[in-house]
């Protein structure tokens, strides 16, 4: 796992505990907030977003990620993610985070207390995952 300083990993949680506060999950009642550390250094936020039409919301690590590709990033450096129960990230988040990241990306997830409940590696949670390389060129 790539080493992350003890002050970059509280941000990336304290960030993720405030987008969690942003989230928008009238159905489910289950706020998610996340923080990733892109390329440049910067750490870019997401909650998730939930919509009636249910297949229309977006979580809140996609979101994150999503910012940060449109802020000209292509590499993701490590993951925080906050929900009431330190919940894991669902397989299409976990799908893209593999796109835009090494196996040894740190993937921290925390309860909404900033606790952290698990601590593991992009390859961790999607072993033998299938990502760019995978295709023809």
């Amino acid at each position: 796992m790539k080493d992350l300083t003890t002050e970059t990993k509280q941000e990336l949680i304290d960030q993720a505990c405030l987008y969690q506060q942003r989230a928008y999950s009238p159905y489910s009642h289950y706020a998610v907030g996340a923080a990733v550390l892109a390329e440049d250094g910067q750490v870019y936020g997401g909650a998730n977003i939930e919509n009636s039409a249910y297949p229309s919301g977006l979580c809140a690590e996609r979101v994150a990620i999503f910012k940060a590709i449109s802020e000209g990033n292509r590499q993701i450096e490590a993951v925080a993610v906050v929900t009431s129960n330190g919940g894991s990230p669902c397989g299409a988040c976990r799908q893209v985070m593999r796109e835009f990241a090494e196996a040894d990306m740190p993937v921290i997830l925390a309860d909404d207390q900033g606790n952290v409940v698990f601590e593991s590696t992009m390859d961790g949670i999607l072993p033998r995952s299938f990502g760019p390389e995978d295709l023809e060129k």
